[in-house]
């Protein structure tokens, strides 16, 4: 992901995430991490043949510890294995990190999203009470190990 692509990105943002969607801001300090030998974060931006984004993904790490800040597909890609896709981009640059196990937040009335995870071996681990505002939603905590074996499904065909 690029500064330029931020713009489409939160248009995905906003249509999947309405109540809860990072601002503009939040990306570009994400962005700032994400370059050069001391970079602690992975963005990525997944397109389609004709250049057109439809999903996004990122990772920040620090410590051996990496944690999955956000994912998204557009919902004309939901079921196309593009999350798993964005999932093993992110895993393999957890890696590469060298963190020893990643975290991640997600909703506990988002279902799809926990079914992928425990896909690729996330386990619960606990609560986060009201995290997700407005609408005081909890998140359901989620870690995998990266230190038990290699983890995902392969190679993606994402543009970072």
């Amino acid at each position: 992901m690029r500064w330029w692509d931020i713009e489409t990105v939160l248009a995905l943002e906003y249509d999947l995430f309405p109540e809860d969607a990072w601002s503009p801001g939040m990306f570009w300090s994400e962005l700032a991490h994400a370059r050069g030998p001391a970079a602690t974060r992975r963005y990525v931006v997944a397109e389609t043949s004709e250049g057109r984004i439809v999903g996004y993904a990122g990772l920040a790490a620090a410590g051996g510890l990496g944690d999955v800040q956000t994912i998204g597909a557009a919902r004309d890609q939901w079921g196309t294995g593009l999350g798993s896709r964005l999932l093993t981009d992110l895993l393999q640059h957890a890696t590469a990190f060298e963190c020893e196990e990643v975290l991640l937040e997600v909703r506990v009335d988002n279902p799809r999203a926990q079914k992928l995870y425990e896909r690729f071996g996330f386990e619960p681990v606990g609560f986060r009470r009201g995290y997700y505002q407005p609408g005081n939603v909890d998140a359901l905590v989620m870690r995998l190990s990266l230190l038990d074996g290699p983890h995902g499904q392969g190679r993606t065909e994402i543009h970072g």
